[in-house]
């Protein structure tokens, strides 16, 4: 008999065990046990001040940073703990999700969070106390970036990306409660686990729940969804995952969404000018392709070359060599999707349009064509767009591409106002998709600006000198 994998909640700084709920992953169907959810003890009272709040951030940051040591302890038993359970609920290898937890630790790095404070406030004493202001005309203000209480809908994909979240939400004195996902019902738990290790009580631990319901669960959304309970729902997901969020927004409830993106790649003639070339663009094309083996919204889908047939073909075959090489060295043997490897087969037939490198068995195809294709490659799959000029690829960039990876660097200037007037979000030099800028906007956005709920006491007018 196989055994039901447990995963606990963590509400406001007490470990809830038990298996009163069987619930199943997103990804692979995978059965894992969870309390029963109290909603009760998922609110933090409004009558109640926020226990970050007259907290410094200088003291916040000194804490994390204790949690980053522990994060990498190779002893820390919350982390192994998290990891064994997660590899029966997760579509990558367990050796992924290691380096994942080993690269989670990195970002509570002192001078990452301070950089990440400084970038997103002007002034950042606004976290910690009221700002006097005077306008032009005399009139007095204090300014506050207050407290807010989130509810923080996680990834699945990236477990990176929880230490992240938990970090900006300590960041802003935020009142937390973070709902797991299928795919990873555990990172959160382990790194709150260790935090209260360090020290149980403290204001961070105290801020913080972390939860599993199934989305879309009218039973307990339409009960914490509601603004005299939260002020703003911070989600991650795919579009369904956001729709269903939006549903519950009002006065008083906001949205702030890091909601389904598309990244790409554009590659100039310039890759042609000797084999070396091509070889180097086609190599920093497939690293962009295969961050987190193309789990990840950075992950570049489609690759828009500028090259004629004879030289798009050689590009095709160079990007599939390199993407097959990563595919085999991740341990990572997922086959495609039934319906997504079905649609490649059939294009494979179609030679005049269509022509197509690997095998659906999850080893990597490259996919080239003279339009997009009409479904969304993942898990290892590129299409190569064969265009005349990149200025063709243009019109395929919507409000939904975020990053675009380029090459070569030099023509960068005379694309990044296009790309931008047609709601790209981010450009980046060919090969570096993966981990941005420390500091920089997110999906268009300074992240821990729009969390925090920005208070101004008017303090009436003074005549100016």
């Amino acid at each position: 008999m196989t055994t039901t994998v447990s995963a606990p909640f963590f509400l406001r700084g007490t470990l809830i065990e038990g298996d009163d709920v069987v619930q199943r992953s997103r990804d692979l169907g995978v059965a894992f046990a969870t309390p029963q959810l109290s909603l009760d003890q998922a609110v933090h009272p409004r009558s109640e001040v926020p226990p970050l709040l007259d907290v410094p951030v200088t003291d916040i940051i000194d804490f994390l940073v204790e949690a980053g040591k522990r994060l990498r302890d190779p002893g820390n038993p919350f982390l192994a703990d998290c990891l064994e359970r997660m590899t029966s609920t997760h579509v990558l290898p367990r050796t992924m999700l290691e380096a994942q937890l080993e690269y989670a630790a990195t970002y509570l790095d002192r001078r990452v969070l301070e950089t990440l404070v400084e970038q997103n406030f002007p002034d950042p004493r606004a976290l910690d106390g009221w700002i006097p202001k005077q306008d032009f005309t005399g009139r007095r203000s204090f300014i506050r970036a207050f407290a807010p209480r989130l509810i923080h809908v996680l990834p699945g994909n990236a477990p990176s990306v929880v230490v992240e979240c938990i970090a900006q939400a300590a960041l802003v004195k935020a009142v937390n409660l973070f709902k797991m996902s299928s795919s990873d019902p555990f990172t959160a738990v382990g790194i709150l686990r260790t935090m209260a290790d360090i020290d149980p009580d403290h204001a961070v631990v105290r801020s913080m729940s972390a939860v599993y319901w199934r989305g879309g669960d009218e039973s307990v959304e339409r009960v914490l969804f509601r603004p005299q309970y939260f002020d703003k729902i911070v989600a991650w997901g795919g579009g369904d995952a956001i729709d269903n969020v939006i549903k519950y927004l009002g006065p008083g409830l906001q949205l702030v969404s890091f909601d389904p993106k598309t990244s790409i790649s554009m590659v100039g003639r310039e890759a042609f000018a000797s084999e070396k070339s091509v070889d180097r663009a086609a190599e920093l094309a497939a690293a962009d392709i295969m961050v987190l083996n193309q789990d990840a919204c950075v992950a570049s889908r489609f690759v828009y070359l500028e090259a004629d047939p004879a030289q798009s073909d050689h590009f095709c075959e160079r990007l599939y060599a390199h993407i097959s090489e990563k595919a085999a060295a991740s341990g990572d043997s997922r086959p495609l999707a039934p319906d997504l490897r079905e649609q490649i087969d059939t294009l494979a037939m179609l030679d005049d349009e269509f022509r197509v490198w690997g095998r659906t068995d999850g080893t990597g195809v490259v996919i080239r064509s003279d339009e997009p294709v009409d479904f969304h490659p993942i898990n290892k799959t590129a299409n190569v767009v064969r265009v005349d000029s990149l200025d063709d690829a243009l019109r395929h960039v919507t409000v939904a591409t975020q990053t675009v990876g380029f090459y070569p660097f030099d023509r960068i200037p005379a694309y990044r106002d296009r790309l931008a007037a047609r709601s790209a979000q981010r450009i980046v030099h060919l090969g570096e998709a993966g981990p941005s800028t420390i500091g920089n906007p997110h999906d268009a956005m300074y992240p821990l600006h729009r969390f925090v709920h920005w208070m101004a006491h008017e303090d009436g007018t003074t005549p100016a000198e």
